[in-house]
C-alpha cells in the first residue's frame, strides 16, 4: 500500500497545480472583465495625460517637465493647498504630448446622431502689457520649422489661401484666416495656439471617424461652425475644423458670428443676469484687496518697476506674466532708470497672484452668485443645443424619411473663457478646473440599438434601455463628467441604462434650471423683480 501511495503521489500533485492554474487563469480573465466595465462606468480614471512639472531651463527661462501620472479636469480633495505654478502650467496646455480621450465611447451597438462641441480659443499673445517693461518676443507667423508644429500644419496653411470660397456672416470675411504678424498683437493667435487646435481636431476625428457621424458627401446643412468676431476664435475654430476634416469643401461651408460671447445670439436680453454679474464683481473685488499678501506683491512689484501701485494693478500684470510662463521666456526686467530702480519680477510673485485666483474660485463655488449668473447666461446656448439634439433624434426616427440634407450631425461653436467658464457651471460642473487654452465641451447624441427579436426577456432581470431610446455624453477635455452634471447626478447607470437619459437634460434646460430662481421659464428669471 505504501509504495501504491508513492506512485499516486506525483499525480496527485499535477493535478492540484492545474486546478490552481486554472483558477488563476479564471480569476485573471474575470478581473480583467470588471476593470474594463469600471472603466467604461468611470468609477476608474484611466485616460493617460501626463502631469507637468515647472523645471528652470538651462538658459534661464521656465520649461516644462513630464511626468507619468494624469491630470485631472476636476479639482481633487486634498490636504496641502495646490501649487499655483504647477497649476498654471496645466493651463498653458502645452502640446508636447499624447493624449487620449473618451469621445466616441458608447455600449456596442449604439448610433451616434450628433456631436457639439464647443471650444475656448487657443494660446495667444497677451491682452495687456506692464508698463516700461519689453513686451514678449513671440512670432506669430506660422512656420512647419518652429516648435511646437504639427504634422497638418503646412497643409493647413495652404488650404485656407482659398478660403474666400467659404461663405462668411459679416463682419468675418474681413478677418484674417492665420495670424500673420512676425511680432504678436495683442491677443492674437500664437503657432501654439494653431497647433493646439489641429490636435483637438485630429483627436474627435479618430474618436468618431469609426461612427460614420459625417458622409464623405456631407451637405452644408450638417456642419455648422459659428465664433465670435475675434480673430483668435476664428483661427482657433479653422484650424479645428481643418483638424476634424482635413481638406474640407470650402464652397459647404458657411461660418456664423456670434456677436456676443455669451453665444445668447437674439435672447441676450437678461436684466437679472447683468445684476448677478455685478454682485460677483463685487465679491471678487472684497476679496482682492482684503487679501494682504497679494497688496504686498503688488507693492514689491510695482516698485521695482518704478510704477504706481494703481498702474501696475490695472495692466492686469498676471496676463503677461502667463505668456512668458507658457511660452518659457523670462519673466520682465527693467534697467536702472531715472528712478534709481531697477530688477525683475519673480517667480514667487507670479505664485502670490495664481494663489489669489485660486481662492477666487473656492469662495466663487460657495457664494453661488456666479452660478445664478451663468445660468441665465447660458441657458439660450444650452437651448440651441438641446432644440438641435432634438431635431436630430426626429430625423432619426424609425420609419421616418429624412430631411433633404439632413440635419445639424456636427455644429463647432470657437469662444472665449468667458464662455465656457458659465457653461460649466450652468451644466453644475462646479469643481471643473477653469478652462485652460484650447480647452473643449463635446455633447454626444446617442441612440440605443432596435431590441433583439425574439429574446425572452430574464426573469427578475435588470431592465434594458427601450427601442430607439435617447441618450447623452458630456466631455470635458476628454473626460467623461456626463454624471457629474446636475441633471444626471442622481442617474442610476448601474442598471440596463449605462449613459445619460436625453430626457433628463431637456427637463433641465426647458424647466428644472430655473428652480433657483423660483421661476419657470427664462423670460420670468429675467425680468422677475428682486424682492
Amino acid at each position: 500500500m505504501a509504495d501504491g501511495k508513492g506512485e499516486d503521489q506525483p499525480h496527485d500533485n499535477m493535478l492540484a497545480r492545474n486546478r490552481f492554474l486554472l483558477l488563476v487563469v479564471v480569476g485573471g480573465a474575470a478581473l480583467a472583465i470588471i476593470s474594463l466595465s469600471l472603466q467604461f462606468l468611470n468609477l476608474i480614471p484611466t485616460t493617460p495625460v501626463e502631469e507637468e512639472r515647472p523645471f528652470q531651463a538651462a538658459d534661464g527661462g521656465v520649461g516644462v517637465a513630464l511626468g507619468k501620472s494624469r491630470k485631472r479636469v476636476f479639482l481633487v480633495p486634498h490636504t496641502q493647498e495646490p501649487d499655483p505654478v504647477a497649476e498654471a502650467y496645466g493651463y498653458c496646455n502645452t502640446p508636447n504630448r499624447s493624449e487620449q480621450a473618451w469621445e466616441g465611447h458608447s455600449p456596442a451597438d449604439y448610433k451616434l446622431l450628433s456631436v457639439q462641441v464647443m471650444i475656448r480659443h487657443g494660446d495667444r499673445y497677451p491682452l495687456y502689457s506692464i508698463p516700461k517693461t519689453k513686451r514678449p518676443a513671440i512670432d506669430c507667423t506660422l512656420s512647419n520649422s518652429r516648435k511646437p508644429s504639427h504634422p497638418l500644419l503646412n497643409a493647413f496653411i495652404s488650404h485656407m489661401g482659398p478660403g474666400g470660397r467659404g461663405h462668411w456672416e459679416s463682419p468675418l470675411s474681413s478677418v484674417p484666416r492665420l495670424p500673420n504678424h512676425s511680432a504678436c498683437e495683442m491677443g492674437e493667435l500664437t503657432q501654439t495656439g494653431v497647433v493646439q487646435h489641429l490636435r483637438n481636431g485630429q483627436l474627435l476625428q479618430q474618436a468618431y471617424k469609426r461612427h460614420n457621424l459625417l458622409p464623405s458627401n456631407w451637405s452644408p446643412r450638417q456642419v455648422w461652425v459659428e465664433t465670435t468676431g475675434k480673430s483668435r476664435t476664428l483661427q482657433s475654430g479653422l484650424a479645428f475644423l481643418y483638424g476634424f476634416l482635413p481638406d474640407f469643401d470650402w464652397t459647404k461651408l458657411t461660418v456664423r458670428h456670434q456677436w456676443s460671447t455669451l453665444f445668447c445670439g437674439s435672447a441676450c436680453d437678461c436684466p437679472a443676469r447683468n445684476r448677478y454679474l455685478e454682485e460677483e464683481q463685487r465679491r471678487q473685488y472684497r476679496l482682492r484687496v482684503s487679501d494682504t499678501e497679494l497688496e504686498r506683491t503688488y507693492v514689491e512689484m510695482a516698485r521695482t518697476l518704478g510704477l504706481l501701485t494703481r498702474t501696475l494693478r490695472a495692466s492686469n500684470p498676471i496676463d503677461s506674466l502667463l505668456c512668458h510662463l507658457c511660452h518659457g521666456i523670462p519673466f520682465p526686467c527693467v534697467p536702472v532708470g531715472d528712478s534709481g530702480t531697477s530688477g525683475c519680477l519673480t517667480m514667487a510673485q507670479f505664485a502670490v497672484i495664481r494663489r489669489q485666483q485660486l481662492d477666487d474660485e473656492v469662495e466663487r463655488r460657495k457664494v453661488g452668485l456666479y452660478r445664478n449668473y451663468a445660468i441665465l447666461a447660458m441657458f439660450p446656448y444650452l437651448n440651441r443645443t438641446a432644440s438641435k439634439m432634438e431635431r436630430v433624434a426626429k430625423d432619426n426616427e424609425a420609419g421616418r424619411q429624412p430631411r433633404p440634407g439632413g440635419e445639424e450631425v456636427f455644429t463647432l461653436s470657437s469662444a472665449h473663457d468667458v464662455t465656457m467658464a458659465p457653461l460649466l457651471s450652468a451644466l453644475g460642473l462646479e469643481e471643473a478646473r477653469f478652462p485652460r487654452f484650447a480647452a473643449r465641451v463635446v455633447f454626444e447624441l446617442w441612440k440605443s440599438p432596435p431590441a433583439t427579436q425574439g429574446q425572452p426577456k430574464k426573469k427578475g432581470g435588470k431592465a434594458k434601455a427601450k427601442d430607439g431610446e435617447l441618450f447623452l455624453r458630456v466631455l470635458y477635455n476628454g473626460e467623461d463628467v456626463t454624471f457629474h452634471t446636475t441633471f444626471c447626478r442622481s442617474h442610476d447607470r448601474h442598471t440596463g441604462q449605462p449613459l445619460c437619459p436625453l430626457k433628463n437634460f431637456l427637463s433641465y434646460v426647458k424647466r428644472d434650471m430655473f428652480r433657483v430662481f423660483n421661476a419657470t421659464s427664462y423670460q420670468e428669471a429675467c425680468f422677475r423683480r428682486p424682492v
